[in-house]
């Protein structure tokens, strides 16, 4: 509403101390967080394995699927994606420039796993330039240029289906590439360069990140100092 109280203001419509009014009126404050929805490394695991089969679409979808699990793109990445994009960086296989939501451009590391999950996709759908990830006809052929966001949510859904999964969405691959990322060590500022964050904030959430006394993180580093009770 504060966006179309702009647009109209500047068409002549609002005047600009209406619009400027309407600017200030806040948002209804949201309490508390939405429960995010993870996978185990095990059942990731057996997720893949259950989208593995005969026939190009299987190639297709266990290449999809892992991208979104292990690179934690957005769907709507995944099906913008282009082959142009997986490059070297550092030694390592990187998707480069990848321009993502709010136009913020990152460099997603790509594990060794997950190229090869790809590279098999394209060399049996002889893909040799552009959109990576085309429709498969009921021949089992590629064809188009590309896919749609739509398809990506449909093979998740179908995949996560087999596992016996319900309600299991793209987004929640991205969550649980997070989650496997932190609980295996990973430094919170790296995942959100991962994910492609603006705010460190947005990444603790995916994360579902709480304060753990039992075992703090500054207790890792081991001890600096010794206090001697014996002087006096």
């Amino acid at each position: 509403m504060r966006r179309l109280a702009y647009v109209a203001a500047d068409a002549g419509l609002l005047s600009p101390e209406l619009a400027a009014g309407i600017r200030r009126v806040k948002g209804v404050k949201q309490l508390g967080y939405r429960a995010g929805n993870w996978l185990n490394c095990e059942q990731a695991r057996l997720l893949l394995q259950k989208s593995d089969g005969e026939g190009l679409r299987s190639v297709r979808d266990v290449a999809m699927m892992s991208i979104l699990l292990g690179c934690g793109l957005r769907r709507s990445e995944l099906a913008a994606l282009e082959k142009e994009a997986i490059q070297i960086r550092q030694g390592h296989w990187a998707i480069v420039d990848l321009v993502g939501k709010g136009n913020h451009v990152r460099t997603v590391p790509m594990p060794n796993w997950v190229k090869e999950a790809v590279d098999r996709w394209l060399n049996s759908a002889t893909v040799a330039s552009g959109r990576v990830f085309r429709a498969v006809s009921r021949h089992g052929t590629s064809w188009g240029d590309g896919i749609s966001e739509n398809v990506v949510w449909y093979v998740v859904r179908t995949c996560a289906r087999r596992l016996g999964l319900e309600h299991l969405a793209p987004h929640d691959l991205r969550r649980t590439c997070a989650k496997l990322c932190h609980v295996n060590g990973g430094e919170l500022e790296q995942i959100q360069f991962l994910l492609g964050h603006a705010s460190v904030l947005t990444t603790e959430r995916y994360l579902g990140c709480k304060q753990n006394l039992e075992e703090p993180v500054n207790d890792r580093f081991g001890c600096l100092f010794t206090v001697s009770l014996d002087s006096r």
